[in-house]
């Protein structure tokens, strides 16, 4: 895809963010983070994992561990055609197979169960060890939270990656420097993520998170014997002026006027 289809791609993919947090009504959904995302998954779906393979065993896996953005997850599985309009519109409702957190379901593109913070990647570091032992021709994705590195699990993860010279995973860190109880800094602070991320791995890299091409240059640079770590400055929010950098719409609801708002915005910023 262009750049021009992938950021096309990023703000269909907010939209339906967008329409179907304001479905939920008062309900809501993490819409903070779902945001933040998208340029992200835009890239990697758009570009990278190409669900569609008959053959599973060689097909690319991507594990959402930053639980909270599932439903980032689901608009880019619809761009993709796993998803469709109707199971988007089911989102949240009574019986619905599509809830906050992920449930696994290969068929909809869904490797993981998500939901459990730190899990995802502690899950993935598992997977890329089985598929290296089989000389499985594949890449495993993994997309972790700034957040959700406040779990030990993560850099337990990390170094058993390390260890274990997994280079058929990259690690991507949504780092848009807020938490559902406020500024990473504040909370736990992480210091210099990426002199951390270097300490497990010859091959990490900081980046705009919101540049496709910035994106995608760095998942297309070369692999070394270690995993790939990339950590993704973004905005939580992004896109929606009155969401944007602001920690309480880690989860929230829209009402008919912030919808427009926000469709408004975001049907500018696509232009």
């Amino acid at each position: 895809m262009t750049s021009s289809e992938l950021k096309k791609m990023a703000q269909e993919i907010r939209k339906d963010i967008v329409r179907t947090t304001y479905s939920t009504g008062k309900n809501g959904a993490h819409i903070g983070g779902a945001l933040s995302c998208a340029d992200l998954l835009a890239v990697l779906y758009g570009e990278f994992i190409d669900l569609n393979k008959s053959d599973t065993s060689v097909r690319d896996r991507f594990i959402m561990s930053k639980g909270h953005a599932a439903l980032a997850q689901y608009c880019a599985l619809k761009q993709v055609g796993l998803l469709s309009q109707d199971d988007l519109d089911s989102f949240e409702k009574d019986g619905s197979e599509f809830v906050a957190h992920a449930r696994h379901n290969t068929k909809k593109g869904l490797d993981f169960s998500g939901g459990s913070l730190g899990l995802g990647v502690s899950f993935a570091v598992g997977v890329a060890l089985a598929c290296k032992e089989k000389r499985m021709p594949n890449h495993i994705y993994v997309l972790l939270g700034d957040g959700e590195c406040d779990e030990g699990i993560v850099w337990e993860a990390l170094l058993f990656a390390s260890h274990n010279k997994l280079n058929n995973m990259t690690i991507i860190v949504d780092y848009n420097h807020l938490q559902a109880d406020g500024k990473i800094d504040e909370v736990v602070s992480l210091g210099n993520l990426l002199q951390k991320m270097q300490s497990f791995t010859d091959n990490a890299l900081q980046i705009d998170g919101h540049d496709v091409d910035a994106i995608k240059r760095a998942l297309e640079a070369p692999q070394t014997d270690m995993p790939k770590i990339v950590v993704a400055e973004t905005v939580k929010g992004k896109g929606v002026s009155f969401i944007e950098n602001k920690y309480n719409w880690h989860h929230g609801s829209l009402n008919e006027v912030k919808f427009n708002k926000a469709m408004a915005e975001l049907e500018t910023n696509g232009k």
